[in-house]
């Protein structure tokens, strides 16, 4: 098993607390397996919410509240530091497109030192070389 903390971001949140998603016992699988050493970024928080709310309604959002309150997830601000290196990141890699959220883990990943992502959308994460390790190890 690796070690250290793991970056998660909204599809991976989603699936672990969607039991509609397809990925859903998957990931909580592998959450189980991997014990509590996830950090979430706020802004992820904030895309969940919204992508639930829009599917599910309030009753979605606050069901997806009541468990992440009880795993206790460390959460992690986006500094000012953090938005120049997304800044940096989105002009780098200007083609790929790739969306803001995305790019505040990657920048966060740098900061931290953290090489894990949780994440089902593998398609960034697998495109971007992080400057303190040569490549993402990418769950699940």
């Amino acid at each position: 098993m690796a070690g250290g903390e793991i970056l998660v971001d909204s599809s991976w949140l989603i699936a672990q607390y969607d039991i509609r998603s397809h990925s859903h016992e998957e990931v909580r699988r592998i959450s189980k397996y991997l014990g509590g050493r996830f950090v979430v970024p706020q802004v992820v928080l904030t895309e969940v919410t919204y992508l639930l709310n829009r599917e599910m309604g309030t009753p979605g959002v606050t069901k997806f509240l009541e468990e992440f309150n009880e795993t206790q997830p460390v959460l992690q601000e986006v500094t000012v530091p953090d938005l120049r290196r997304v800044k940096d990141i989105l002009q780098q890699y200007k083609t790929a497109k790739f969306d803001f959220v995305d790019c505040c883990l990657m920048a966060l990943s740098e900061r931290l030192n953290i090489s894990q992502v949780g994440t089902l959308d593998r398609r960034d994460f697998t495109i971007f070389r992080p400057k303190h390790v040569s490549y993402f190890e990418i769950w699940p």
